[in-house]
C-alpha cells in the first residue's frame, strides 16, 4: 500500500509499504477516508523525535472503513465508519478502567523505552516511533487498529468527513484543556493558542458555560477564525500587553482559567537520568498563563513538547495558589460524546480543514502545514 514516510532530516515521501494485517484478535483494519495533519508531527518531520527510523509511516488523526475483524471484536461490523482514538488504550487496565486512558499501562509497543522517557507507561499513540507507541500511523491506505472495541467508534451518517476527522485527536484534546481545568458556567476563560485545539479548548468552554472566552495568539488569520467560527473575543500578541487585557475583561482579577494550547515543535527529549541536567525554557504561553491567571485559578497545559524544562515560575503557583494541571486527550471516553455534538451542529469542526490533498501530495501538506504561506491550519489527506 501506499504510506507517508519520515526519510531523514525534515524530509518525507510517499512509498510502497506492507499493508497492515490482523496481529491480535481484537484488530481490525480500517480503509482511510481522511487523514489531518497535527502540530505533535513537527518535531517528528524535524527528526527531534528518539527512535523515529527510516520508512516509519506518520500520523495519528483519522477515520475511514472497517473491511477486516478480528475474531473477539464485538462493536463493529465490516463496513462500518470509524473514527478512530489518536492513541491506543486497552481499556482494562486499572488506569483505563478509572477513566484515564492516555494513562494505559498497555498501549505501548515499547513499555520499558516509554517509562524510562516518561517515568511510568503511558498510553500509545498511531506514528510514533516505539518510545511513544510504536503503531504505524495513518498517513497511508489502511491501518491496522488495535483494542478496536475501545478506540474506533462509529460515525453519524449525519456527520460528514471533514468534521468527523477531528474527532479523532483535536476535539478531545481541546475538550480536556476545558474539562481538566474544571470550566464551570460564569468563567472567564483565556486559551493561548488559536490553532485547531486551541479553537476547540474554546469552544468546549462555551459548552461548558463560560460567559467569556479570549483566545491570545500572534496570527491574524488564526485570530479571525477563531472569532468567525468559534465567537470568541481575542488578544493580539503582537501589539498587546496580554496581562493588562485579560484583566480588563475579567474584572481586574485575571482569568478563571487558562488554557495553554500552543503546541508546535517538540523540545529536547530527556531520559529521567537527565532531568538535572541542562536547560530547556519554559514554553513562553505556559510562563504567561501562570502569570495572568487569577489568584485560585487553574492552568491547563496541553502542549507536552516541552519536554524537561527549568526555570518554571513554581513561587507564583504557590503564592497565587493556582492548580496546575496537563493531561493527554482521553478519546476513548469523550469521542462518543464529541460525536454525538457534531451531529447535533454543537460542534463545527469542518473549517479547521483549510486544505486538502490527495495522500500522493502529503509531503507537500506537511510542508505547507509547517511553514504556513498560505495560512494553513490544518492539511487533510484523501488516499482513496
Amino acid at each position: 500500500m501506499r504510506a507517508l514516510c519520515w526519510t531523514s532530516g525534515g524530509e518525507l515521501t510517499v512509498g510502497q509499504v506492507p499493508d497492515p494485517e490482523l496481529r491480535n484478535d481484537h484488530d481490525v483494519i480500517v480503509r482511510v477516508r481522511r487523514s489531518a495533519t497535527c502540530g505533535a508531527d513537527l518535531s517528528l518531520l524535524a527528526g527531534q523525535t528518539p527512535g523515529l527510523a527510516a520508512g516509519d509511516v506518520l500520523g495519528h488523526e483519522f477515520l475511514g472503513d472497517v473491511i477486516e475483524v478480528g475474531p473477539q471484536v464485538r462493536r463493529h461490523r465490516v463496513g462500518d465508519r470509524v473514527v478512530v482514538c489518536a492513541s491506543v488504550a486497552c481499556g482494562a487496565c486499572w488506569y483505563c478502567r478509572r477513566g484515564l486512558p492516555s494513562c494505559c499501562d498497555n498501549g505501548s509497543t515499547d513499555p520499558i523505552a516509554n517509562e524510562a522517557q516518561w517515568g511510568h507507561p503511558v498510553a500509545g499513540c498511531f506514528g510514533q516511533p516505539r518510545a511513544a507507541g510504536g503503531f504505524a500511523g495513518s498517513h497511508a491506505e489502511y491501518v491496522r487498529v488495535p483494542y478496536a472495541d475501545v478506540g474506533a467508534f462509529p460515525v453519524p451518517e449525519s456527520v460528514g468527513d471533514d468534521r468527523a476527522v477531528f474527532a479523532s485527536d483535536a476535539a478531545p484534546t481541546g475538550w480536556l484543556g476545558a474539562e481538566g481545568a474544571e470550566v464551570r458556567p460564569g468563567d472567564v476563560v483565556a486559551v493561548w493558542g488559536a490553532g485547531a485545539v486551541g479553537q476547540l479548548a474554546a469552544r468546549a468552554a462555551w459548552l461548558l458555560g463560560a460567559e467569556r472566552v479570549i483566545v491570545v495568539d500572534r496570527h491574524p488569520a488564526r485570530l479571525l477564525m477563531a472569532r468567525q467560527h468559534i465567537g470568541v473575543e481575542t488578544i493580539d500578541q503582537r501589539d498587546s500587553d496580554v496581562s493588562a487585557q485579560l484583566r480588563e475583561f475579567s474584572g481586574g482579577r485575571g482569568p478563571d482559567v487558562c488554557v495553554e494550547a500552543v503546541g508546535g515543535p517538540a523540545g529536547e527529549h530527556r531520559t529521567l537520568a537527565d532531568r538535572f541536567t541542562g536547560r530547556t525554557r519554559v514554553p513562553e504561553a505556559v510562563r504567561e498563563a501562570v502569570y495572568a491567571c487569577r489568584k485560585g485559578g487553574s492552568v491547563f497545559v496541553l502542549n507536552g513538547a516541552a519536554g524537561h524544562v527549568d526555570a518554571f515560575p513554581v513561587g507564583t503557583v504557590v503564592h497565587k495558589a493556582l492548580t496546575v494541571r496537563g493531561g493527554r486527550q482521553h478519546g476513548q471516553r469523550h469521542i462518543p460524546m464529541l460525536l454525538d455534538r457534531m451531529a447535533r451542529d454543537e460542534l463545527r469542526t469542518e473549517h479547521l480543514a483549510t486544505h486538502h490533498f490527495p495522500l500522493e501530495r502529503a509531503a507537500e501538506g506537511y510542508a505547507l502545514f509547517r511553514d504556513r504561506p498560505d495560512e494553513c491550519l490544518r492539511a487533510v489527506f484523501t488516499p482513496h
